[in-house]
């Protein structure tokens, strides 16, 4: 069950790591308000550590690792990470893919007949407009650019991805689907052996988990400190395994409530 976020037992002064969705968890209403990217800002000062971890493309993993305060961001729900090494002035860019390039190809042709197949049996639905910049995944929008669908509708396309023997998660947006037995919790997994030389069992008293939607579920699961912003709420009967506290606010305005209380601390 989970509790408000202000819990007298929630211990905010071990926090060293801050793993965080982005869609409708650091984002309200689609884009990044300036007081969640502040948040940001603030928490990088305080000397956290933030780990975006998401759905979202490669294209835009990019563009966040380079100019957003984190030390890394996880992409395509667990499919790579994308980091800086190297001494400040020398810093080279780092991708770390679950694939080889040729299976990410191979893959890629078979994610192609299940996109041609939902968008025949799935009216209202559409290819996410920001496919074009994916290396791993098909994401289907269900609301995001196109009216909302309904659940029906919504776990319909989901059945299509499983028919073809891919994994399918729900995001707050699109239905995301790949080959491959990976996932956001076990690309942390990764990171955290391959960059700060410790095991996710190491780590785990000094992490947080931010995140707004079932895909964040198996993330939820594993993280002893997990928050939901207050979105989260609308999910809650669909989840096995929720967060551990809930903000009081939505969105950005919820990141930057746990942000707060994490800074004070």
């Amino acid at each position: 069950m989970s509790e408000p976020l202000d819990s007298a037992r929630f211990d905010f002064s071990r926090i060293k790591y801050v793993f965080t969705d982005i869609d409708d968890t650091l984002t309200s209403h689609g884009q990044l308000k300036a007081n969640a990217y502040k948040a940001l800002w603030d928490l990088k000062d305080a000397g956290f550590k933030i780990i975006p971890v998401t759905g979202r493309p490669a294209g835009w993993c990019e563009m966040i690792v380079r100019f957003w305060p984190v030390e890394a961001v996880i992409g395509e729900n667990g499919g790579f990470y994308f980091c800086f090494k190297g001494q400040e002035k020398n810093k080279k860019l780092y991708r770390k893919f679950v694939n080889t390039e040729e299976e990410r190809t191979s893959n890629q042709q078979k994610l192609k007949k299940i996109e041609s197949e939902v968008l025949r049996q799935v009216p209202g639905a559409a290819l996410a407009s920001d496919q074009f910049t994916r290396l791993m995944d098909l994401a289907i929008d269900f609301c995001e650019d196109v009216p909302p669908l309904s659940d029906e509708k919504v776990q319909k396309i989901v059945s299509i991805y499983e028919e073809h023997g891919a994994t399918a998660k729900v995001s707050s947006i699109h239905v995301n689907g790949w080959f491959g037995d990976y996932s956001k919790i076990s690309m942390i997994k990764t990171y955290c052996e391959n960059e700060l030389g410790k095991s996710f069992e190491e780590i785990k008293d000094q992490s947080i988990f931010v995140g707004d939607s079932p895909n964040d579920e198996p993330s939820f699961e594993h993280f002893k400190n997990s928050v939901g912003v207050a979105n989260i709420s609308k999910f809650l009967d669909q989840l096995k395994f929720g967060p551990t506290f809930i903000t009081e606010s939505e969105g950005g305005d919820g990141f930057v409530e746990l942000a707060r209380r994490l800074i004070q601390h």
